[in-house]
């Protein structure tokens, strides 16, 4: 695991690398950097697969490395929040809809994966009515892995989820020349958009 807490932090964030790449994946040590300049500190960590270099775990795997983590995040002694990059994020929500986490205050999704590239459908949605915290849903509009025209009315219909929509944006969160923004400033957004929906969670 690798905890990154800024000397000034109010909030903890367990964050879960996606299914392709480990927790020191460029793009999961920019965005812990990017929240460690809003006061927000992070854990990462990995599932076993991708520490032994094999095939995906089971998904009783997966869960049971999510408990995990969220139970190390509680030793920091910070408001808690918890969710990933893609699958991360989803195995957390998983995992939480079948047992409810002591602590943890929110969820927090960077990509949340609705359905695979090319195969629009909302089954891996079924399990969030079952979550009962609060949900933070980070999204970009040219994410192959979640269609906005069907994400948006799940989040809609869930009492306690919040949609930030990134234009342009991939599931990897790059952006094109053309969008007059850089990938680093959309990082920045990620980051603010996750603070500012934290405190208003902490707040509540």
């Amino acid at each position: 695991m690798i905890l990154q807490r800024p000397s000034a932090a109010w909030a903890l964030y367990v964050l879960a690398h996606g299914a392709g790449a480990g927790m020191r994946h460029p793009f999961l040590e920019a965005l812990a950097g990017a929240l460690g300049a809003e006061g927000v500190a992070t854990l990462r960590y990995e599932f076993p697969y991708m520490e032994a270099g094999g095939r995906i775990d089971s998904k009783p795997v997966l869960h049971a490395r999510v408990r995990e983590a969220v139970a190390a995040g509680r030793a920091e002694g910070l408001p808690l929040f918890a969710g990933g990059k893609s699958m991360g994020g989803r195995m957390t929500s998983e995992a939480f809809s079948l047992e409810a986490p002591a602590l943890v205050r929110g969820i927090a999704f960077v990509g949340f994966p609705l359905h695979p590239a090319g195969r629009p459908g909302v089954a891996r949605a079924e399990h969030l009515s079952a979550v009962s915290l609060p949900m933070l849903f980070l999204q970009g509009t040219r994410d192959e892995l979640a269609d906005l025209a069907l994400l948006r009315p799940i989040v809609a219909g869930l009492p306690r989820a919040a949609l930030h929509v990134i234009d342009d944006a991939d599931h990897s969160f790059h952006v094109r020349k053309k969008s007059g923004r850089t990938d680093a400033e959309v990082l920045v957004e990620l980051a603010r958009t996750f603070a500012q929906w934290a405190r208003a969670v902490l707040a509540s």
